[in-house]
């Protein structure tokens, strides 16, 4: 039976902005949370806390963090590598943190400087310290459907994954397909292997648009089990750690798959349309996303002439 349900997590001022090339002003990245917030999304990661070096753009999550509204029943996500960004976190007033696993020892190494035993250990530090702060933490699986310097990754080690990971305590699991290498019958997989092996545990997925398989792969995770999808508002992203890694699904282009599939998403697409039209203006280029640039069919009630 269809799940008629699915959360979004906004990704855009994170995810999406740590891959482009000019610096996004503080008051720019609080605008664009504000504008997805006012759209009726209610959980956004907001920063990393990362070295400034080597991702510029997140040089100034601190402030960002401060600067948001405070609203009931928003969270938002801090993403942290170790042990020292956590710290970094937990210092500010995020609600949850998103640790990171990469499911191959060479990506590992480029992107956090971690093997996977490595990560996995620094993973359930995090989420020890996170239990200890009161806060919510999670665990994001990345590359978690191919590598691209090793290739495929096997499921049977990101299930591996996935279960220290829940013995660590992660209240939530999300497998990220980094390098936008996944397909539909493999997402279908993965998923449900991992429901499975671990029953009642809420699972997120995290898709990029690298080969164009995005929003298949996003509606093929929403129909096997997955109870959340990650998305950045216009589609910008990438990760600057693998070559060729475009940009994440857009966030509305997603909201329009699942709505007109049968999924409830509680986020008016209008609202997030104008949005991704600010951050187009604001970038100065055109975004990816498409159905801010073709609208709504059929037309909504608000623009019926």
């Amino acid at each position: 039976m269809m799940q008629r349900s699915i959360s979004i997590v906004e990704v855009g001022a994170r995810d999406g902005l740590q891959n482009e090339p000019g610096v996004f002003t503080t008051d720019n990245k609080v605008a664009l949370i504000s504008r997805v917030l006012a759209s009726g999304v209610r959980r956004l990661e907001v920063a990393s806390f990362v070295n400034p070096k080597r991702v510029p753009q997140m040089a100034d999550a601190e402030a960002v963090v401060a600067a948001l509204p405070e609203l009931a029943g928003i969270s938002y996500i801090g993403l942290v590598l170790n042990m020292k960004g956590a710290e970094r976190a937990l210092a500010t007033r995020v609600h949850e943190l998103g640790a990171v696993v990469v499911a191959s020892d060479t990506f590992g190494r480029k992107n956090q400087g971690q093997t996977i035993a490595e990560g996995i250990a620094e993973a359930a530090r995090i989420l020890a310290a996170a239990r200890a702060a009161k806060r919510t933490a999670q665990v994001t699986i990345s590359a978690a459907f191919g590598c691209p310097f090793e290739g495929e990754v096997p499921a049977a080690r990101v299930i591996s994954i996935a279960q220290a990971m829940a013995d660590a305590g992660a209240a939530e699991i999300a497998l990220a397909d980094t390098i936008g290498a996944a397909v539909p019958s493999q997402v279908e997989d993965l998923v449900g292997d991992i429901r499975a092996a671990l029953p009642g545990l809420p699972l997120r997925a995290h898709f990029h648009n690298t080969r164009n398989t995005g929003i298949a792969n996003a509606y093929a995770a929403a129909r096997t089990g997955v109870s959340t999808l990650d998305a950045s508002l216009g589609g910008i992203g990438g990760c600057p750690f693998a070559p060729k890694a475009t940009g994440n699904i857009p966030t509305e282009d997603l909201i329009y798959m699942l709505e007109r599939s049968g999924f409830a998403t509680s986020v008016n697409l209008e609202a997030l349309i104008s949005a991704s039209r600010w951050l187009e203006e604001t970038l100065g280029r055109a975004v990816p996303g498409l159905v801010s640039k073709a609208g709504i069919f059929p037309k909504p009630q608000s623009q019926a002439a």
